[in-house]
């Protein structure tokens, strides 16, 4: 079966956010197709261009998510 792979496909493969099914089916199609594997090239080095950045949420704003949580959680339990 010849799959078509969207640039969309290969940005989620990039960004390992395609299941089992998908990862294993570009990845041959990459070691098949010369194209296809110019454009996910092109795509890495764009990728690894971008800064790498992490953000860290204030405690309190976590200590707040986990508080709503397990308030909702009790009142799922009342239904």
């Amino acid at each position: 079966m010849d799959q078509t792979f969207t640039q969309n496909m290969l940005v989620k493969y990039l960004y390992q956010e395609t299941s089992a099914a998908e990862t294993l089916a570009v990845s041959e199609a990459l070691q098949e197709n010369v194209l296809l594997r110019e454009e996910y090239l092109d795509l890495r080095k764009a990728y690894d261009q971008l800064p790498k950045v992490k953000f860290n949420a204030k405690p309190s704003t976590l200590q707040n998510i986990l508080q709503y949580s397990k308030r909702s959680t009790a009142l799922q339990g009342q239904d």
